[in-house]
């Protein structure tokens, strides 16, 4: 389990994994930075608070998370083309955030993600 949750959270600046929110620490400066937090509020702004994948199918939710389209890395976390670029975000509930991510994680053996996306252990 120890190598899945590593696995899962390696690559990425952060991942909900069981309920809990876990930041990498070379993308704490970044998701901390006033330049992050400006561009976030005013894009969940610009979405009406609202999550975009849900909203295209006809259901009102509120968005939660932005969402980076192309994920953040040790390579592009200081690319502002990458992390402020609207293009490249995208306002999303939990659930689909979480699916987002489960379609392109790998997965040890004894888990797997529910159908709502998030990871659990296999019964």
């Amino acid at each position: 389990m120890k190598d899945t949750i590593q696995k899962i959270t390696m690559e990425h600046g952060y991942f909900n994994i069981f309920g809990v929110l876990i930041m990498k620490p070379w993308a704490e400066k970044f998701y901390k930075s006033k330049e992050w937090q400006r561009c976030r509020e005013a894009y969940i702004a610009s979405k009406q608070g609202l999550c975009q994948r849900c909203l295209a199918r006809g259901e009102i939710n509120p968005g939660e998370i932005v969402h980076h389209k192309q994920w953040l890395t040790r390579e592009n976390i200081n690319d502002p083309s990458v992390t402020l670029n609207w293009d490249n975000l995208e306002l999303l509930c939990w659930s689909c955030h979480n699916k987002e991510h489960s379609k392109q994680l790998p997965i040890a053996d004894e888990v797997e993600f529910d159908e709502s996306g998030n990871l659990r252990k296999k019964y």
